[in-house]
């Protein structure tokens, strides 16, 4: 590797090829948001998906799944970079440590080459990058600053899998602790959903919950799709509870619904019935699903973002601490950045109250 006061001469190629990106990202202990399968989701919506592979000397130092959406007009499109760039780290044997952080000299590097890779091939009003880097991870960009319409939440929560279930178990919250033994007593089976059924089910349970929370849906054929094009690494747990009948464990009253990568799983989408939550099967099932990634090999679980209501509150209850990412970062490409950004929370409310009035 190149001193850090010598800069580093890359190379930034287009991957094609599904098995060998994700071999490259699952090597590098990247995000599971830059699966290749999470690519091809955004893809059949409104985004167009690269998969840049920046090299020195023919060896992956870095790499970006880099989508891209068109927008109307002088806008012309923006560039986008769930949770990555994913960095090579090469001081010493702590690649499995960093997580696609990197040090500083190729994470400046590599950050640079994607930025202008998308300047000189996408070009539009910008781009916004969302590592998965803890806050104070430095980045030399010029002209950046701090993105005013994130998508991903910088404050979440990550636990540390490499710990025993004791250890894990010994920070939570003494009412979180109860609940996760109460839901245990009860009369549920905690597992995957593998059954298409059992999938509808769980959206089902999802409407209901995004009703009751006030939140927006995709339709369900997305979800369908994100499972597909992400497979094993998109596992679904539920709580089952028994049939009316009094039949088998078949009637899911609450789920949760993940990506993961090597490194880190990633909640994606979770809900629960009235059923679940008077049994308050959704603290049983989170300790099942943290224990699944333990067995997976995980090491980092990111409950996905953390805000002032009572989903985080639940969240935070499985911990004594809470995480801060760096954050969005933008770098301009045009004039019309600035405009593009104040014109987007207006255009989001319009959308939001006809997609209500529909």
């Amino acid at each position: 590797m190149s001193a850090l006061s010598e800069p580093l001469t890359l190379a930034v190629d287009v991957v094609t090829e599904p098995s060998t990106w994700d071999r490259e990202v699952l090597a590098l202990g990247g995000h599971p948001l830059q699966l290749w399968g999470w690519g091809e989701v955004k893809a059949a919506g409104s985004w167009r998906a690269h998969r840049l592979r920046v090299t020195e000397d023919g060896s992956t130092v870095g790499l970006a799944q880099l989508l891209v959406r068109p927008l109307p007009a002088q806008f012309k499109a923006l560039s986008y970079v769930p949770r990555g760039p994913v960095v090579a780290h090469h001081e010493g044997k702590t690649a499995q440590a960093v997580f696609g952080v990197g040090d500083t000299a190729t994470r400046n590097a590599v950050t640079n080459a994607v930025v202008e890779w998308a300047r000189e091939n996408v070009g539009g009003v910008g781009i916004t990058i969302e590592p998965d880097w803890p806050v104070g991870t430095t980045v030399t960009l010029e002209d950046k600053r701090l993105a005013p319409n994130p998508i991903l939440y910088p404050s979440t929560l990550i636990l540390d899998l490499l710990k025993s279930e004791d250890e894990l178990m010994s920070v939570m919250s003494k009412k979180t602790r109860q609940y996760i033994r109460k839901s245990q007593r009860e009369d549920l089976d905690f597992r995957e959903v593998t059954l298409p059924e059992e999938l509808d089910a769980c959206l089902e349970i999802y409407r209901q919950t995004a009703e009751r929370a006030g939140f927006g849906l995709h339709s369900d054929d997305y979800y369908r799709l994100v499972k597909s094009a992400l497979g094993p690494a998109s596992p679904v747990y539920a709580a089952f509870a028994r049939s009316v009948e009094g039949g088998p464990h078949d009637r899911p009253v609450s789920f949760v619904w993940f990506a993961a990568s090597s490194t880190t799983s990633f909640e994606l989408y979770g809900g629960m019935n009235d059923d679940g939550m008077n049994l308050r099967a959704n603290y049983g099932l989170k300790w099942y699903a943290i224990t699944r990634m333990k067995e997976r090999g995980v090491v980092r679980y990111d409950v996905n973002g953390l805000l002032n209501d009572g989903i985080s509150n639940f969240k935070r209850g499985f911990a004594d601490h809470e995480d801060e990412l760096v954050g969005s970062i933008d770098v301009p490409f045009s004039r019309w950045y600035s405009t593009w950004n104040q014109a987007l929370p207006a255009a989001k409310k319009v959308v939001r109250k006809l997609r209500g009035n529909g």
